[in-house]
C-alpha cells in the first residue's frame, strides 16, 4: 500500500503514460489489489483493477455458495453491493474524460452468471474499472491517491466483508434465486410451460426502464380454473396460474395487458432480483420469443415446413437470403429455435407477419393453394405440439380462427386474467374450418448446418475486432451483427460474451462434424464448467453468460461477404 502511495506521488504531474508504472499487485492488509491494465490516455477505456479478499477476511459462510444457483446469486449480490458502495462513497469525476470514476459491471433486474465478482473457497475477487485522473494528459496523483488508497478500501470493507453486509437481504436474495430455479425445474414435470404467481407485478415503468411500475400496477391474480399451488424450498406454498403445455392463446382488447403478460413470460427464462415483481414467474428455460424480422440474413435454413413452391423453383429446403421478408424471417426464426431445442414458442401478433400467421377462407378462395407458397402457422401449430412436443403461447386479438386450435384461451380484461376456454369452444362449436390433416414438410428433422472457421475470422484489417455498440449491435471482424430483434437478450455483457463465444467456437468446434448448434452447445458447456474467463485473452469483468439461442442467433445473422 505504501509502495503504491510512493509511486503515485512520484508520477504526480507527469505525462499520463507514467501511470503504466502502477501495474502490479499491492497488499492492503485485508485485501490485495492487482492493477491489471492501465489505460493509455484519459479518453481510452478505463483501467482494469481486481481486488482479492481472502476467505478468512471475507468470512462468507460456505452455505451461501453450496450450489451453483446460490453462488451466482451471492456473486450478483456482492456486485450490486460494490456498485452501491461506489455510489455512496466515491467522489466521482475528477478531471477530463472518465477521470476519477469507478465502475463494476452488474446486471439489471435479472440475476446472471457474470465474471465481475467471483467467489471460491479461497476468497472473493471483484473486478472493477477506474478512470485514472488527469488534467489534460497530466497525472493528478493526489486524486489518484484518494481513489485507490481511501475510496477503494472503504468500498471493499463495506461490500465484500460479510460483517458489513445486510445478512437478511443477502439471505433473501439467494433464497429467492433458488426458489426461481426450483420453480423453473418443476414446470416440465407438472405439464407446464410457465407459472405466474399471485401478486406478481408485470408492468414495467417504460420500454427503456425494466424496473416495476411503481404506481397503478394491478397485481396478478390467477383465475380459479387455471390456479395451482406449487411448493418452493423457501417461500413454501405459492398459488398462481399454470400455463399448460399445448397451444395457449392470450386474447383481449387493446391495451388490456396481453403483451405485458407475454413479455413477463419472455423474461421468465431468467431469475429476477427480489422486489422486481417477476421473481415468482418462471418459463421453460428453452422458451424462445418468435417474431418477424424483415431484412435479416438467413443461411441454409430449411423453411419448407412453412414455405415451399416459390416462384421460379427457388429452393426452400436450404433457404438463403440477405434480405428476408416478414414471412420467411419468421419461418426461419421458428426453425432455428427448434434447432436449438426450444420447447416453447412465444409469439405476439403485433410483431408477426400476418400472412405467416393466417390466411382466411376468403383469401383461400381468391388465391388457390397451388399459388400460395406459405403454410400459415395456424395450420401447423397443433402439429408442433402433437408430434414434436413444442408448446406455443400466442397473443392474438385479430383472428378467431386460432380459437379452433387452442387448448387454453386466457383473456386479459382491465389487466385481470379470465379463463375463457369454454366460451371459445362454444363459439367454435362444430364449425371446424381448418384442414383435418397437416400438410407440408415434416417438422423437427434438421440436417446439421455448419459455419466454417474461415468465415468466422474476427480479424479486421490487421487487428482482431470483437466489440459491442450497446446491447443490440455486435461488431465481429468485418461484420456488424444486428441483434435488436433478438428480444431475450437482456445485458450488454451477454452481447460481449457472444462475440467471444463465436471466436471460441470457430477455433475449437467449427470444423467438427457435429454442426453449428451442437458445436455452440459444447462451447457453452465448456464455459459453464470452466468459467467466462475461458473466453477473453486478458482478465476482464464485463461478461455475462448468454443462452444457446441468443448465441446461435448472432451466428445466424452474420451476413456473408
Amino acid at each position: 500500500m505504501e509502495r503504491l502511495r510512493a509511486i503515485l506521488r512520484r508520477i504526480d504531474g507527469k505525462g499520463y503514460k507514467a501511470y503504466k508504472d502502477l501495474t502490479g499487485v499491492y497488499d492492503f492488509g485485508f485485501f490485495h489489489l492487482s492493477i491489471d491494465h492501465v489505460q493509455g490516455d484519459p479518453f481510452a477505456a478505463p483501467s482494469r483493477l481486481s481486488v482479492t479478499v481472502p476467505a478468512a477476511e471475507a468470512a462468507l459462510p460456505a452455505g451461501l455458495r453450496s450450489n451453483a444457483v446460490r453462488r451466482v446469486a451471492l456473486e450478483d449480490f456482492l456486485g450490486r453491493a460494490v456498485a452501491a458502495a461506489i455510489g455512496r462513497h466515491a467522489r466521482g469525476r475528477r478531471g477530463i474524460g472518465k477521470s476519477g470514476e469507478w465502475d463494476i459491471a452488474t446486471s439489471g433486474q435479472q440475476i446472471l452468471t457474470r465474471n465481475s465478482v467471483l467467489v471460491t473457497g479461497t476468497g472473493v475477487e471483484a473486478r472493477l474499472t477506474a478512470g485514472l485522473p488527469a488534467s489534460g494528459r497530466t497525472i493528478r496523483g493526489r486524486d489518484a491517491e484518494e481513489m485507490v488508497l481511501e475510496e477503494l478500501p472503504w468500498v471493499v470493507r463495506q461490500a465484500l466483508l460479510h460483517r458489513s453486509l445486510d445478512s437478511q437481504r443477502l439471505k433473501q436474495h439467494i433464497e429467492s434465486a433458488e426458489d426461481q430455479d426450483h420453480l423453473r425445474r418443476l414446470l416440465a414435470g407438472e405439464g407446464l410451460v410457465a407459472f405466474v404467481a399471485d401478486g406478481a407485478l408485470l408492468p414495467r415503468r417504460s420500454g427503456i426502464d425494466d424496473r416495476p411500475m411503481d404506481e397503478e400496477a394491478v397485481p396478478f391474480r390467477a383465475p380459479e380454473s387455471l390456479a395451482l399451488t406449487v411448493v418452493l424450498p423457501h417461500a413454501g406454498p405459492v398459488r398462481g396460474m399454470g400455463i399448460r403445455q399445448g397451444v395457449t392463446l392470450i386474447v383481449g382488447g387493446g391495451f388490456h395487458g396481453k403483451s405485458t403478460l407475454l413479455h413477463a413470460l419472455e423474461r421468465g427464462v431468467y431469475d429476477h432480483i427480489p422486489g422486481d415483481g417477476r421473481e415468482q414467474i418462471a418459463t421453460q428455460a428453452s422458451a424462445v420469443k418468435i417474431r418477424a424480422e424483415d431484412g435479416r440474413a438467413i443461411h441454409e435454413v430449411d423453411i419448407s415446413p412453412f414455405i415451399a413452391n416459390l416462384p421460379l423453383g427457388r429452393e426452400t429446403v436450404g433457404f438463403s437470403t440477405e434480405n428476408a421478408s416478414g414471412s420467411t424471417s419468421q419461418a426461419a426464426n421458428i426453425i432455428e429455435a427448434l434447432e436449438c431445442g426450444a420447447e416453447a414458442l412465444l409469439i405476439d401478433e403485433d410483431t408477426s407477419a400476418t400472412n405467416f400467421m393466417i390466411r382466411d377462407a376468403r383469401m383461400q378462395r381468391l388465391v388457390s393453394d397451388d399459388k400460395e407458397p406459405i403454410t400459415p402457422l395456424l395450420h401447423r401449430v397443433r402439429e408442433l405440439y402433437r408430434r414434436n412436443g413444442i408448446s406455443t403461447v400466442i397473443v392474438m386479438g385479430g383472428s378467431g380462427d386460432y380459437l379452433e386450435v387452442a387448448d387454453t384461451v386466457i383473456m386479459l380484461d382491465n389487466y385481470r386474467v379470465r379463463d375463457v376456454t369454454f366460451e371459445a369452444r362454444r363459439i367454435v362449436g362444430g364449425n371446424h374450418t381448418l384442414p383435418e390433416t397437416e400438410s407440408g414438410a415434416p417438422l423437427g428433422i434438421f440436417a446439421p448446418r455448419r459455419r466454417s472457421a474461415r468465415e468466422l475470422n474476427p480479424v479486421r484489417g490487421h487487428k482482431e475486432k470483437i466489440d459491442v455498440r450497446g446491447l443490440s449491435t455486435l461488431l465481429y471482424g468485418e461484420y456488424e451483427i444486428d441483434l435488436s430483434r433478438v428480444e431475450q437478450l437482456v445485458d450488454i455483457g451477454q452481447t460481449r460474451a457472444i462475440g467471444l463465444l463465436i471466436r471460441y467456437f470457430a477455433a475449437n468446434h467449427a470444423g467438427t462434424s457435429a454442426g453449428m448448434v451442437e458445436g455452440l452447445r459444447r462451447a457453452l458447456k465448456e464455459v459453464e464448467e470452466r468459467g467466462l474467463d475461458l473466453l477473453p485473452p486478458w482478465k476482464s469483468g464485463d461478461l455475462a453468460l448468454p443462452r444457446l439461442h441468443e448465441t446461435a442467433a448472432a451466428l445466424n445473422r452474420i451476413r456473408r461477404a
